[in-house]
């Protein structure tokens, strides 16, 4: 009896044990019933009896990747080129991936590379280079629309490379050379042009300052002859006073003045080597001399006799005469 009871306890044991399902993180497990789909066991421990129920399919609910292996595909402007990428999707249902799919990782990939061929043959070669965004857009969609009977969910397709032939390769780099050059072309032709209406514009403005320099100037020189004239008539209308007052020495001053001018104005021409006055030297002197006594009348000493006009010789005779001195 002992040895029975023993024996019976071990095959409870060994039951409860058989009976008794573990189920990981990140996994699902459908449990069958004399092979029939009943339910899904969750992450944790499930108790089902055994010999009545048992582990059908053991899924991966975590999110996978599928590598899609390079491939030669023709574009619509029948250029060849080898594409690769990769897949991610994750299951959802875990009873309808264990049922309603077989092989459901080879399922993907079929389906991600026909629709990768539909996709891509449908465009040119210059839009499948550059509308990669696009490409990965309608294969999700396709893709996850049929997959969504698997209880799949597909979360991204992504090109990996895009590899066209050497010959186009070589003509893209031509055309892109090519391309380059002339914005480079068209960027100098802009500086140029713009360097030029630049240097319009300072020339332009350069001569309006140099204008309005010029009206500046030929205002002022005008304004300073019109002061001279002012002063020289004011001169003129002082000496008219003195002479009609009775003071002769006035006039004298005033050609005085006038005379030594010209003389300096000889003397002082690049041009002239040598100075031949028409009138002798006496005058000059004489000249001098009434200067001398308009000095002296205008110090308070002209209550003396006028001085003696010079006595002119007679023309041609080249003998000087003497001014006599004024008396003080």
């Amino acid at each position: 009896m002992g040895t029975f009871a023993v024996f019976v306890a071990a095959l409870v044991i060994l039951y409860l044990g058989a009976s008794i399902k573990i189920v990981r993180q990140g996994y699902q497990y459908t449990i069958e019933r004399f092979g029939r789909f009943t339910q899904v066991a969750h992450p944790g421990l499930n108790f089902f009896p055994a010999f009545f129920y048992a582990v059908g399919r053991k899924i991966n609910m975590m999110e996978q990747v599928i590598d899609v292996p390079s491939q030669e595909i023709i574009t619509r402007d029948n250029a060849m080129v080898s594409v690769d990428g990769v897949v991610f999707f994750q299951v959802l249902d875990a009873a309808k991936a264990a049922y309603e799919v077989s092989q459901l990782h080879v399922a993907l990939l079929q389906l991600a590379t026909t629709n990768l061929r539909t996709v891509m043959g449908s465009m040119d070669l210059d839009e499948t280079l550059s509308k990669r965004d696009e490409i990965n857009a309608r294969l999700l969609s396709v893709v996850d629309h049929a997959t969504n009977s698997w209880g799949v969910k597909i979360t991204r397709v992504e090109l990996k490379d895009i590899r066209p032939p050497a010959d186009i390769v070589n003509a893209m780099g031509r055309q892109m050379k090519a391309e380059r050059e002339k914005r480079a072309n068209i960027l100098e032709a802009e500086g140029f042009k713009s360097a030029e209406i630049l240097r319009a514009e300072g020339e332009k403005q350069a001569r309006i300052l140099q204008a309005e320099g010029q009206r500046e100037a030929a205002f002022r020189a005008a304004e300073a002859r019109e002061r001279a004239a002012e002063a020289e008539a004011k001169a003129t209308t002082m000496v008219s006073d003195a002479i009609a007052g009775g003071n002769a020495q006035a006039i004298n001053y005033f050609v005085a003045q006038k005379y030594v001018e010209a003389v300096s104005q000889f003397a002082t021409s690049p041009n002239a080597k040598t100075i031949l006055f028409p009138v002798e030297a006496t005058q000059l002197i004489g000249t001098l001399g009434g200067i001398g006594a308009l000095a002296k009348e205008a110090l308070g000493d002209g209550a003396g006799t006028p001085p003696t006009p010079p006595r002119r010789p007679p023309t041609g005779t080249g003998i000087p005469t003497t001014t006599p001195r004024p008396q003080g």
